[in-house]
């Protein structure tokens, strides 16, 4: 590696010689001096921006290039995030389909924060902060069950299916068990698809409910079941993750299975020439041509961002299968395939891919700054039987495959961020996405700093 001192040397030595040396050995020495340059150059710039508050780091961001390495490592931001962005904002906790009885449960994880949802006597979903409030242990240890009560693995605290606690030995007497309910958190339903916010005032979901309502019913979404539930862990900040979702830039370079069949791969001008086969058979199929954008920074005062639209795929690919054939009944009003895969956004953390017979789920949430995690749900139609109308594996293939090359590119993704050699990038015209994504990061910390 190439030091200051080093590069003392070499310019004593280049002036001494410079009579005697070829053209090529000062063109390399000329090179150097550039690098020397360079790498001073990123390090002041490293330095300034440590010295810079949360404040000014975003006042100084670039429109349109990639985030400052403190965005993705420093602490302080990381909190504000977890306050004022992951808290704040509603998260996919599953389908309905998935607590279908009284006393049915799902255990949701996200960062510091954990959830109950369960399904009580009165066949109403309620969700619950997953903490005893006794001395704030995890009440629920398991990820999902049937059950009917909540007791306290550490000193046998017992809460109904209300959140109500019920039991408590050996407690003074003017103890009031009504008082010590489990903390209530705010559940909504769209469409058989369940989401959770740890806050008390969330966005609302009312422009989604309506505007979602003729798409989410093309596909019937509240008779779908989940065939599939599998968790990907990925030792980068959440931020990457979901950054690397957001932009098909990537695609035809690192994910061979997914470029053969989806026109995404193409940047827009090549991409609107290969839609006419879908766009042609989409009334015949028994769809609509619907285009929903309220995304980011499109989103309402007050409302979570969502958003809907129709893509084709490559002509003579049914679904996202590895031989591009069907994986699994039609849902809802298609009569056929049209040849298309359907994206919808819900909120900051929750992405949907949805093709004639099957929906994949997406959930990016951060553990900790420098890790997250991506579930993924697949969704069929709740009649269709595991073994008779599809396979579980010939449904995931893609999916899987294509996430275990994401885990791998977002982690050397992170790599390179935290070098001190890093420094942000243009985005390209295929990252747009990604960039209105950071756009409105940014917007939501600059609110509360």
């Amino acid at each position: 590696m190439l030091n200051l001192t080093h590069y003392c040397s070499i310019k004593k030595i280049q002036n001494k010689y410079t009579l005697s040396m070829s053209q090529y050995e000062i063109k390399s020495i000329s090179s150097i001096e550039r690098r020397v340059k360079i790498v001073t150059r990123n390090n002041e710039r490293s330095i300034m921006n440590q010295k810079l508050d949360i404040k000014e780091l975003i006042s100084a961001q670039k429109p349109g290039w990639s985030l400052d390495q403190r965005f993705y490592t420093d602490p302080d931001i990381y909190q504000l995030e977890l306050d004022h962005i992951i808290s704040q904002n509603w998260i996919f906790a599953g389908h309905e389909s998935q607590i279908p009885n009284a006393g049915d449960f799902r255990v949701i994880n996200v960062a510091n924060e954990s959830a109950i949802i369960v399904r009580n006597k009165d066949g109403k979903l309620k969700a619950f902060a997953n903490v005893c409030r006794h001395r704030g242990s995890l009440v629920c240890l398991e990820s999902e069950g049937s059950t009917n009560k909540f007791s306290c693995p550490y000193h046998g605290w017992v809460y109904n299916l209300d959140g109500e606690l019920t039991a408590a030995r050996n407690m003074p007497n003017d103890f009031d068990k009504s008082d010590f309910s489990l903390h209530k958190l705010s559940i909504d339903i769209i469409y058989g698809l369940v989401f959770v916010c740890f806050s008390d005032s969330p966005p609302s979901w009312d422009g989604a409910k309506r505007d979602l309502k003729e798409p989410m019913e093309m596909f019937d979404f509240e008779n779908l079941k989940v065939a599939a539930e599998i968790t990907y862990p990925i030792e980068a900040n959440w931020k990457l993750s979901i950054e690397n979702y957001q932009e098909c830039y990537h695609c035809a370079t690192a994910h061979p299975e997914y470029a053969k069949m989806h026109t995404l791969m193409l940047d827009d001008t090549k991409r609107d020439r290969v839609q006419e086969h879908m766009l042609e058979r989409m009334e015949s199929c028994g769809i609509k041509n619907i285009e929903i954008d309220f995304i980011d920074m499109k989103a309402r005062e007050g409302e979570q961002g969502y958003g809907y639209s129709r893509t084709a795929l490559f002509k003579g690919y049914k679904t996202g299968s590895k031989d591009g054939e069907a994986v699994a009944p039609l849902l809802g009003n298609f009569k056929d395939y049209d040849g298309g895969a359907s994206d919808f956004s819900f909120g900051a953390f929750t992405f949907m891919l949805a093709y004639s017979d099957h929906v994949v789920v997406y959930v990016f949430t951060p553990v900790d700054i420098g890790n997250s995690e991506c579930k993924i749900y697949w969704l069929v139609r709740n009649d269709a039987e595991e073994g008779q109308d599809y396979n579980k594996d010939d449904l995931v293939w893609l999916w899987d495959v294509t996430t275990h090359a994401d885990k791998t590119i977002i982690v050397n993704n992170r790599k390179g961020v935290e070098s001190k050699y890093y420094v942000p990038g243009p985005f390209s015209g295929m990252e747009d996405a990604e960039s209105v994504y950071i756009q409105w990061i940014l917007k939501e910390l600059a609110a509360r700093v």
